[in-house]
């Protein structure tokens, strides 16, 4: 939830400053988007689509999971030429540190739950094992969670309408994807069509002067030559 929010509004304040500035905005360039698609794959297959999960083994999902966090990390530093792409670099490393660390999931501890989960659902939850079928999340006591700060413990404000937790890995992930949407260097309108016409002028006046087939110079226009004929 927390990176479609900062995609939209990257989206808007990019078309925004391109406005503002008279431009047009273009999307990032991107290479080696074919990464992102590998990298999602295991993630479509296991969290997504429904009965999946239950034919797999906790340590394939999570080996998945890590998967999928390092083929995306891999794409951030192939395009770490980008505007905020190695902001968004820091957020899956951030994110990969911590659920490599705790076995393959995203560790969700119990006081954290309880701000999420209702107390009768969340009083049959099994310690150290996934939320459910289509979670990234592992349930666990504060004091066995390895590096704590980095697990899923925040939560968006009181008044939004939907409810989760997110780490500081997110947040950088979030923030990156802001700045690759909305900093991208803008096209300054008709500047193609400038440079083509440009080009073409160029060419025209150029044609006069250009050498023969043979290779010789062409002969200089005389002012006589120029003279109407009487």
């Amino acid at each position: 939830m927390i990176l479609l929010t900062a995609v939209l509004a990257g989206l808007f304040a990019g078309l925004l400053r391109a406005k503002w500035k008279k431009q047009s905005w273009r999307p990032p360039e991107l290479q080696h988007v074919w990464l992102v698609s590998v990298a999602f794959l295991p993630q479509l297959l296991v969290f997504y689509l429904p009965g999946w999960r239950a034919h797999l083994p906790d340590t394939l999902v999570a080996a998945s999971l890590v998967g999928s966090q390092v083929g995306l990390l891999v794409f951030c530093l192939l395009n770490r030429h980008q505007i905020g792409m190695m902001v968004l670099a820091v957020g899956l490393l951030l994110n990969l540190l911590v659920i490599t660390a705790n076995g393959g999931f995203m560790p969700l501890s119990t006081e954290t739950a309880a701000q999420l989960i209702p107390q009768h659902i969340l009083r049959s939850l099994e310690l150290g094992s996934p939320l459910g079928a289509g979670s990234k999340d592992i349930l666990l006591t504060p004091d066995a969670i390895v590096f704590p700060w980095l697990a899923d413990r925040f939560l968006p404000p009181g008044w939004f309408p939907y409810r989760f937790a997110f780490s500081i890995g997110d947040v950088f992930i979030a923030l990156g994807a802001f700045l690759l949407l909305s900093m991208q260097p803008n096209r300054q309108k008709g500047s193609d069509r400038n440079v083509s016409k440009s080009n073409d002028q160029t060419s025209g006046d150029g044609s006069e002067n250009a050498p023969g087939t043979d290779g010789s110079e062409p002969p200089a226009r005389s002012g006589a030559d120029q003279q109407p004929v009487l």
